[in-house]
Parts: structure tokens; C-alpha cells; sequence
């Protein structure tokens, strides 16, 4: 269908925008400049409003907000904005009633003119998806970003066209209702994680297999051979595999320090400008998502320019010899071991954070081997320190553990008893939101204090 036809035929429906954050807005603008009757829902105060929220209630959006502004809803149509649970009671509810619940991005892959490839998984998302667009757009093609990275681009659908392409990544939270599948699926690995909003790990996995779920003979699933739950994934088309630590017989994998592709050498690893083990396996899953469409030496060209994503391991400054890292994207775990295996030496870590309910023990043992001192704030510092004394090898005082009050004590302390030479990497394994409202607002302020020493 049109995107045109499509919002016409929603004149005269009744349709709830669930969520009124960053990735709705926009939709809203375009539901309201079709003449459509359009109700927002969310928890922020009119009160609170920003002048944004304002001027959409200008333009005509009804708002049900504050405490109670999910009681009491009815609808034709619901777009659920990617954060909110689609089995909490109050979507239940409508479904029951014959509401259709969709999403701005289901409703993009259902009307988007241009081949799709799409990214998901625990860890690795946006460094991969934003690598495929990087590499796509050296080869001269035009390319549309977004998804849980960037822009929303149901707005933007009018300016897309049939030769373009459209690269995005997507979470589990906007995978669990999804009914429709890319041409190029993208499963990066999967670890225990969101366990603060997903039932059980089962339902986490389940969401991560609708980005395949709805693919044809013709599409394309990429997945992790070395991922225990990623490798057993097949595709109703063309499963290819990358690993970084055996041959494959479909995908990338290693020989020596080179990337190979079913046997043709591609990148050798010493090319890439982004530090880290875990980056190289982002290439090798980049290399076989643009497989056909970008020519090898526009890899190596990326390989060699590309200098990486804001709070991914992001180098932010030295101060009297000491290399100043800001990972703050790792809200996980396991994206502290990937951060911490990212450097020859051992760190100076700053960890800890909002707790979601997700396992430490895993992360003691990398602490031991990679670190020599740990400041530990926020709710999950207890749990950190728990898991380092627990770890196989661990001895008091390597590392040493010390207790901060806030992320500003913790970098203040680590930057004091830092000597030349040294690396101090903030990479919590934990969420943000004790503190900061997302990772980007706790790494803008973590390298603020940095570039203040």
C-alpha cells in the first residue's frame, strides 16, 4: 500500500498514541496533518509539558496525561511507542475490545518502498547497523538510518524511494508484536538482559525472532555462530553465519588476523581505527550484511576512517598521561567484558548503576583479569563488588574496590589516584536510570567532568 492511501484511510478512526517521547512525536505531526483524531497518551503532567507537547496540543492532539492516562482508553487504532510492554493491562484491554495495535516502525516496514536490512541483539546493535549504513552510503547508495538509532522514519517515508535503503536497528521491546520481517535480518548475539520488563528470558528470545519470523525464500538471516541461543537460529531463506573463533561454511570468520568471506580474504583487523576484539566482530557481521551490495575495498575504506560511536568505548580526552574512556552505553554486563577486553592493559573501571534485575557473577572474574582498581557508586555497586570478591583468583586489594557516592566522587577519585599511563574506562554495566534519564545523558555528563580536570 502507499503511505498516502494508507493515512487517508485512517480519517475518521480513532487512534491513541501510547507514549508521547522522541520517536512518536513525529508520527503525531503526520497523523494530524492527514485530519486525523488523535489522542496522546503518557505519564508526563500537563504541567511538565515541554513547549513541543505544547504545540502539538495546539495543533490539535488530544492529551490524556499524567497519573491515570492509562484508564479508562478506547481506540480503532493504537501505536505503541517502543518502551511500553505490549501485554501491559491497559493494551490488553484494548485488544480485547478490537483495537489494532501496531507501532511506528511495524507500520514503516509495512509501507517502506526500499529494501530493508535490520539489526538486533544484546550487545553490538548500533556499531553494526550504523557500520552496514556507513559502508552503503561509501558505495554511493542512499540510505535512510533509524529505528532505535537516530531518526523515525515513518515521517520521513514520502522522500524514500525504491532504490534507497533502509538500515535500522530495533529492540526487543519494539520486536515483541512485530509482524513483518526485513530482507536482511541481523542477529548480533543474545545474553540475559531487560529482565526488568520481559516476563523471562524465553519471551526475550521470542521478541529477537520476529525480526525473522515473517522472512521469505528470497531474504537473508545473518546470525552468531559462537552465540549458544544464536547459532541454533535458522532462516526461511539464506541463514549466514560470522565467528570469530572457527571456520565457517556460510559467512565470515577468521585466518590469522583477516576477515575472510566463504574463503576470500576482506579486512585484515589491523585496518580497523575502533579498538576492541568485539568490533571486529561487528565488521564481520557489517561484511556479510553488505554482501553483494558494497565492493570490498569500500570496506576497507570505512575500516580505516571509521572512528566509532558516541559512548562506545569513546575516547574523550588525556589528562597528565592518563586516556580518559567513555563506554557508557554498557548498561549490561557483558558489555563491560567486551570494553574491558578492548585494552592491552589493566583499567581503572568505573561501574555501577540502576539495577534491572540481571546476573553479576559473570563479570567478577573479567574484572579480576582486566582491572586494577574498581569505583563502585549506584545501586548495582554492592552487587559488582559481591561478584569481584567471589571470582576464581581473586585476592583483596587486586583490584581494589572502592565505594563512591555518585558517578562524579567515582571519576573525581579515579582521576586522583590515576599515574600516567594509565586508562580510566567508565563503563557501568549497569542501566542509567538512577541517575540519568539514558546512557547518552550520563556519558554528556561523564565526559563534562572529564574535560573539566
Amino acid at each position: 500500500m502507499h503511505y498516502d492511501e494508507y493515512f487517508r484511510s485512517l480519517r475518521g478512526k480513532k487512534i491513541l498514541v501510547m507514549g508521547l517521547g522522541v520517536s512518536n512525536r513525529p508520527l503525531v505531526r503526520m497523523l494530524l496533518a492527514y485530519g486525523c483524531d488523535v489522542t496522546g497518551c503518557d505519564k508526563t503532567p500537563q504541567e511538565n509539558f515541554d513547549d513541543e507537547l505544547r504545540e502539538l496540543e495546539a495543533l490539535g492532539c488530544k492529551m490524556k496525561v499524567g497519573e491515570g492516562y492509562l484508564n479508562d482508553l478506547s481506540a480503532d487504532i493504537v501505536f505503541r511507542t517502543p518502551g511500553m510492554h505490549p501485554n501491559i493491562p491497559a493494551l490488553k484491554a484494548l485488544r480485547d475490545s478490537g483495537a489494532e495495535v501496531t507501532s511506528e516502525m511495524e507500520v514503516f516496514f509495512e509501507l517502506c518502498p526500499c529494501t530493508i536490512l535490520a539489526v538486533t541483539g544484546s550487545d553490538g546493535k548500533t556499531t553494526t547497523t550504523t557500520l552496514i549504513s556507513e559502508m552503503l552510503k561509501a558505495s554511493g547508495k542512499r540510505v535512510w538510518l533509524g529505528g532505535n538509532i537516530g531518526t523515525p522514519l515513518l515521517p520521513l517515508i514520502d522522500q524514500i524511494q525504491e532504490t534507497d535503503y533502509a538500515v535500522v536497528e530495533l529492540s526487543s521491546f519494539q520486536l515483541m508484536d512485530m509482524r513483518r520481517s526485513p530482507h536482511i535480518a541481523v542477529v548480533t548475539n543474545l545474553a540475559p538482559n531487560h529482565l526488568d520488563v520481559h516476563k523471562d528470558m524465553e519471551e526475550y528470545i521470542q521478541a529477537k525472532v520476529n525480526l525473522f519470523r515473517y522472512q521469505g525464500k528470497e531474504d537473508i538471516l545473518i546470525v552468531n555462530a559462537d552465540n549458544s541461543i544464536t547459532s541454533q537460529f535458522v532462516g526461511n531463506g539464506t541463514t549466514r553465519y560470522f565467528s570469530y573463533s572457527g571456520k565457517v561454511k556460510s559467512g565470515t570468520y577468521l585466518e590469522g588476523d583477516v576477515i575472510c568471506r566463504n574463503g576470500t580474504p576482506v579486512l585484515d583487523k589491523k585496518e580497523i581505527v575502533i579498538p576492541g576484539e568485539h568490533n571486529v566482530e561487528n565488521y564481520m557481521t557489517a561484511i556479510l550484511a553488505v554482501d553483494g551490495l558494497v565492493e570490498d575495498e569500500t570496506v576497507r575504506q570505512v575500516a580505516r576512517s571509521f572512528g566509532g560511536v558516541e559512548h562506545r568505548i569513546e575516547f574523550v580526552r588525556e589528562v597528565n598521561g592518563v586516556r580518559f574512556y567513555n563506554d557508557s552505553i554498557a548498561s549490561s554486563p557483558t558489555r563491560t567484558i567486551a570494553g574491558l577486553k578492548s585494552f592491552p592493559q589493566k583499567v581503572i573501571l568505573l561501574a555501577g548503576g540502576y539495577d534491572k534485575k540481571i546476573p553479576y557473577d559473570v563479570l567478577g572474574p573479567h574484572i579480576v583479569e582486566h582491572v586494577k582498581a574498581v569505583y563502585l557508586c549506584g545501586a548495582t555497586g554492592d552487587k559488582i563488588r559481591k561478584a569481584v570478591e567471589n571470582a576464581p583468583g581473586y585476592q583483596p586489594g587486586s583490584p581494589e574496590l572502592i565505594d563512591c557516592q555518585d558517578l562524579k566522587d567515582a571519576t573525581l577519585q579515579a582521576a586522583r589516584d590515576a599515574k600516567s599511563g594509565d586508562v580510566v574506562l567508565m563503563s557501568p554495566a549497569s542501566a542509567s536510570f538512577d541517575q540519568f534519564k539514558n546512557f547518552e545523558v550520563r556519558g554528556n555528563y561523564f565526559k563534562a567532568i572529564v574535560k573539566e580536570l
